[in-house]
């Protein structure tokens, strides 16, 4: 072991100690946040390092594996069941089966006491260890094969057999009876009158503002802005532009403009009448 340590180049410390160091800042991260999701990006991302360090020892199937399956798919499957189970901060937090935290602990504690006894044995034997030419010998793929489907064939089932289980048993808790007849549309409707909602479509934004921007609102015939014209989103975030007064006086002038050309084609009509009505009579 002392001999491989010594074996090992600047970089390659360099990026043990680093990237080991978040792997294990992300794996505590995992088990202290309040929230599933959180705890659940910080496990992909102590994944996505080791994958790093597979692909960095020459593992380059095993680094692969790491990030398509365990990263991309079963930690989806991690996420997809904590979006169907609805897991929040607000949910409680009192234990459902009693002493599960210290049977946990005392599990946690074996488990270090196994890890901390093995790498002591491996770094205190002075034994020849096989490298990685040798275990690769046939190939990487090959032997990893080899071990899966014969000596390790029944972990693997059982592996998957629990991933399943996982699949079906969110489904079965984001289940729910409807206990309760679903209303109609026209019952909805009705409820939408008697609550005295809008009814009509919501104006869309930029109408009349000379804008067509969604963070704009639209301008009513009387020339104040609309507060249906944009999202209820874009409003809380404080995104919402307000229409300019220069905006607001050109439409005036326009709005000026306009009633004046029509009186001046009124006139000139009610003239032509006139003159229509005297050559008549004439």
């Amino acid at each position: 072991m002392s001999a491989l340590a010594a074996a090992a180049s600047t970089g390659e410390a360099v990026q043990f100690w680093v990237l080991g160091t978040v792997a294990v800042i992300g794996a505590l991260c995992t088990i202290l946040m309040k929230k599933a999701v959180h705890s659940a990006l910080c496990l992909a991302g102590t994944m996505i390092i080791l994958a790093v360090f597979y692909l960095a020892n020459g593992a380059y199937f095993l680094g692969v594996v790491q990030i398509i399956v365990y990263t991309g798919a079963i930690m989806m499957l991690f996420l997809f069941v904590v979006m169907l189970v609805g897991v929040t901060a607000a949910d409680s937090l009192k234990e459902t089966i009693k002493g599960q935290r210290w049977w946990a602990a005392l599990c946690g504690l074996g488990f270090g006491v196994l890890l901390i006894a093995g790498i002591g044995n491996a770094s205190l034997s002075s034994g020849s260890f096989i490298g990685l030419a040798e275990a690769n010998a046939q190939g990487n793929v090959e032997g990893l094969a080899a071990l899966i489907f014969t000596k390790y064939v029944f972990a693997f089932e059982i592996t998957g057999a629990l991933l399943i289980s996982a699949a079906v048993g969110a489904m079965v808790l984001t289940h729910r009876e409807r206990t309760e007849r679903a209303r109609t549309q026209r019952e909805l409707a009705e409820q939408r009158v008697r609550e005295g909602k809008h009814l009509p479509p919501l104006p869309a934004p930029g109408v009349y503002a000379r804008h067509n921007a969604v963070d704009i609102p639209g301008l009513l015939p009387d020339g104040t802005a609309s507060e249906l014209s944009v999202s209820k989103t874009l409003r809380a975030r404080g995104q919402v532009r307000d229409v300019s007064g220069e905006a607001l006086n050109d439409l005036k002038a326009l709005e000026r403009r306009s009633r004046e050309r029509l009186g001046r084609d009124r006139d000139e009509q009610d003239r032509d009448g006139q003159r229509d009505g005297q050559e008549a009579k004439r």
